[in-house]
């Protein structure tokens, strides 16, 4: 099949950067009404399902390439069980715009796990340089007092928050080593049908003494994400992870929580505390270093 433009990656890059950048006030805003895991089940069996009915009017047939089950399974549980779990769970008690600084480690995770599994991704010396710079951005991050967010349960949450992107950074690896050849659609829906079970279950177990909130702000919340946080984005993404590089597609992660700690600041009053501020700075240089373009060897392609 023939690349897309570079015009089109630009835009479907610049798409996912505005939208998930908002998704973690979204995210902040459903919690009011909605248990974590509850959320993360209604979010992806919603976002699943309308994915799953459009694909026989798009002519996509779902299952028929080799290991796309395989796929299903591992992005499902990955992608969207693992890490949103974490996710949801620790943003009742960290700072919207703190979690998204975290998950920003998710490119140094990528070039760990791509110099093993992807062939022409191998982790250059600067990228590890990179690597060291974004990780001594997060030990400055839990070296400021973070209890003063809100209680010894912020640094808890702020620990379990980097699952996260070790899980998500696993699942791109997955797919793109092996995952040629597979509609970007599909890799999105029945993994998200597959977490919105798995979840409910979970929201059965652990949330059926919780209250559930229905009001305006945590249904709007919960569509925004299901539709334009889920549907249409895991779709784009997938789409551009079949036609750019893991690491480069990764940049984004830098940009997504400047953009995610100003919506918090502005709409959710989260306060901004100078070391906080240091160690995000040291997490994205290091995320720059890292997803910097590098000359790929001769036999690969470039998009």
């Amino acid at each position: 099949m023939r690349s897309p433009g570079r015009g089109r990656l630009l835009a479907g890059f610049g798409l996912l950067t505005v939208i998930w950048g908002t998704t973690w006030a979204a995210i902040r805003v459903g919690l009011e009404g909605v248990p974590p895991f509850t959320g993360v089940a209604l979010r992806f069996a919603l976002a699943g399902a309308l994915l799953v009915a459009l694909a026989p009017f798009l002519g996509i047939r779902l299952g028929r390439a080799p290991r796309e089950r395989v796929l299903w399974l591992a992005n499902g549980v990955l992608s969207f069980c693992l890490s949103y779990s974490a996710v949801y769970w620790s943003e009742q008690y960290i700072p919207s715009g703190l979690a998204a600084v975290l998950f920003a480690t998710y490119p140094l995770f990528v070039a760990a796990l791509a110099h093993f599994l992807l062939p022409g991704e191998r982790l250059r010396r600067g990228a590890a340089l990179g690597m060291v710079l974004g990780f001594t951005g997060v030990a400055v991050i839990f070296s400021d007092d973070l209890t003063l967010l809100g209680g010894e349960a912020v640094r808890r949450a702020a620990f379990v928050m980097l699952v996260a992107p070790l899980a998500s950074a696993a699942a791109s690896v997955v797919v793109k080593r092996w995952g040629s050849g597979v509609h970007p659609l599909s890799l999105a829906a029945v993994p998200m049908l597959f977490a919105g079970v798995v979840m409910g279950a979970a929201a059965l177990l652990a949330e059926r003494h919780l209250p559930l909130v229905l009001d305006a702000r945590s249904v709007g919340a919960l569509l925004y994400l299901a539709v334009l946080g889920s549907a249409v984005t895991f779709t784009i993404y997938y789409w551009l992870l079949a036609n750019m590089k893991a690491t480069r597609l990764a940049l984004m992660s830098y940009l997504i929580p400047i953009v995610a700690v100003a919506i918090g600041a502005a709409l959710l009053d989260e306060p901004l505390r100078p070391r906080l501020l240091l160690g995000s700075a040291l997490v994205l240089g290091g995320v720059v270093i890292v997803s910097r373009r590098r000359p790929a060897p001769p036999d690969v392609d470039q998009p």
